[in-house]
């Protein structure tokens, strides 16, 4: 039931989110941006101190020498799996693109809040159910599902001409999201030699994160000088060869 886990930690982790949102759009006019984000600590610290007072570790958690980990130890579906993510990652710039656009197409500046409140709702809605599915049939499956909603999420770009169905490809970003985040981590677990778990987890995120920096960049560079949609292309192509490198890692 691991994928139903870390399912369950981005529902909450989205819903949080969701939340956060409203109060932003009730509160600040009333209070203003200062004492909002003064109020934003708050649950940073209730969170921390829950953490320090609740949550109890194995006793024996941790207190091995750590010998180090060294690339021989990550075997090859692992190796594979994190390069594939970080080509995915290179592709999958921020969602902030997605509001631009929506911008420009015509999307009121007042709703483009709500835009970003349904991919955030529907990630939320969505992210359990996932990862309770890649426990029934497998993370490989269900990691293509998340890389066919991106997929269709810039088709939906390049192609969609109304305003009415703008907010079905947040919709379908929500999905992508809800069936990526939860089911990426769970695979990296099971890939992973089990006494050096913690270690691949922040490599993989490393990985991601040193694909993540340059994406936006390179995403709106393309969109300065090659046009609104070159992102959107170049992304396509990287999913589908991630996508194709997907296919060659071994589960289990």
């Amino acid at each position: 039931n691991r994928g139903r886990t870390f399912g369950l930690l981005r529902t909450m982790d989205n819903l949080g989110a969701v939340c956060g949102i409203l109060l932003c759009m009730v509160l600040l006019p009333l209070l203003g941006y200062r004492l909002l984000f003064a109020l934003a600590a708050l649950p940073s610290l209730a969170g921390a101190l829950l953490i320090l007072l609740m949550i109890r570790e194995d006793k024996g958690s941790g207190r091995k020498i750590f010998k180090g980990l060294s690339f021989r130890d990550i075997g090859p579906s692992l190796r594979l799996y994190m390069l594939l993510s970080g080509l995915f990652a290179l592709g999958a710039f921020s969602y902030s693109f997605l509001l631009i656009y929506a911008k420009r197409f015509g999307f009121k500046t007042a709703f483009i809040p709500v835009l970003y409140l349904t991919f955030t709702a529907t990630a939320s809605l969505l992210s359990l159910p996932f990862g309770r599915l890649s426990d029934r049939i497998g993370r490989k499956r269900v990691l293509i599902l998340s890389f066919l909603f991106w997929a269709a999420v810039c088709v939906g770009v390049l192609t969609v001409r109304r305003l009415l169905f703008l907010p079905l490809i947040f919709v379908l970003y929500g999905a992508h999201k809800a069936a990526l985040d939860p089911v990426q981590k769970t695979l990296v677990c099971e890939l992973s030699p089990l006494s050096f778990r913690a270690s691949c987890l922040g490599g993989f995120q490393m990985v991601i994160g040193l694909c993540a920096l340059p994406a936006s960049l390179m995403a709106g560079w393309l969109w300065e000088h090659a046009g609104l949609f070159a992102p959107f292309y170049l992304s396509l192509g990287l999913t589908a060869v991630a996508a194709f490198l997907l296919l060659f890692v071994k589960e289990g």
